[in-house]
């Protein structure tokens, strides 16, 4: 039988020898020998992963013992009128996580940035990223995953929202190979969106942004039963480890499914 508290001494070893990615590679594999995946479609995706600390675990970077009117276990912080920036603080057991929040009228809350690549045949994840929050986090995020995949000789495509509509995600997009299938961000007031015509005019833009929505599953999975929803993980490497672990224990899911309704072949 697994004891927890072996798991837990173990686990930094767990993550040095790349154990999640080779979990990974195996479960993409055995979904690739069933025809499960096209290798030529692809999605982008982020959602904001909600650490184990909170605003006042943030300290400045010059003076990290802040005043405090309680005890020295438990200070009673006051920050409701102090300015807070990335530039000066950070989280004392969380530096990477930046204060974010998914849009406006939302609370904000301090997170890392999960992205995930998923193919469109299926909706089983490929590749997986945590980063710190940024404005363009999500966009390099997403080059950097794509950079992950093998070489095709066949140019594939990248479903994405409007959040990815911008010049630098569609030149690194087809730098890799690929042709963005972004959907074009109408709403912006200070530049044109980086999709043209010549992109949105074939029938596989409109099918990208159809598929694009199965992502919402993984997230939905990984938040509901797989413990992104409140981290309790500390540290972004561990953080890493356990975004990649959940997405391959819900291709496995997924896989269960596609297997069961016969999808498989």
């Amino acid at each position: 039988m697994l004891v927890p508290t072996v798991f837990s001494r173990n686990q930094d070893r767990l993550i040095e020898g790349q154990i999640t990615d080779a979990f990974m590679t195996e479960v993409l594999r055995a979904a690739d020998q069933r025809r499960l995946l096209s290798h030529e479609h692809f999605t982008v995706d982020s959602t904001l992963l909600e650490v184990w600390a909170c605003h006042k675990s943030g300290r400045p970077k010059d003076d990290p013992s802040p005043s405090s009117t309680g005890g020295t276990k438990h200070p009673a912080l006051n920050v409701r009128w102090e300015k807070r920036s990335h530039a000066n603080h950070q989280s004392v057991f969380v530096p990477e996580a930046r204060i974010a929040r998914k849009s406006n009228g939302r609370a904000s809350i301090l997170g890392l940035l999960g992205s995930v690549l998923m193919d469109n045949r299926h909706g089983l994840i490929v590749a997986t990223d945590v980063r710190a929050p940024g404005d363009d986090a999500e966009r390099d995020a997403a080059v950097t995953m794509l950079r992950t995949l093998p070489p095709r000789q066949r140019r594939c495509t990248l479903g994405a929202d409007m959040g990815y509509d911008s010049a630098a995600l569609v030149a690194g997009a087809r730098a890799c190979g690929v042709t963005p299938h972004v959907a074009q961000n109408i709403h912006a007031r200070k530049s044109m969106s980086a999709i043209d015509n010549r992109t949105t005019r074939h029938a596989g833009y409109a099918m990208s942004q159809v598929k694009r929505k199965l992502v919402e599953e993984a997230f939905g999975w990984g938040k509901i039963f797989g413990g992104l929803r409140k981290l309790h993980h500390q540290g972004r490497a561990n953080v890493r480890w356990l975004f990649a672990c959940t997405n391959a224990a819900y291709n496995l899911f997924r896989m269960r499914t596609l297997l069961r309704v016969g999808v498989a072949t």
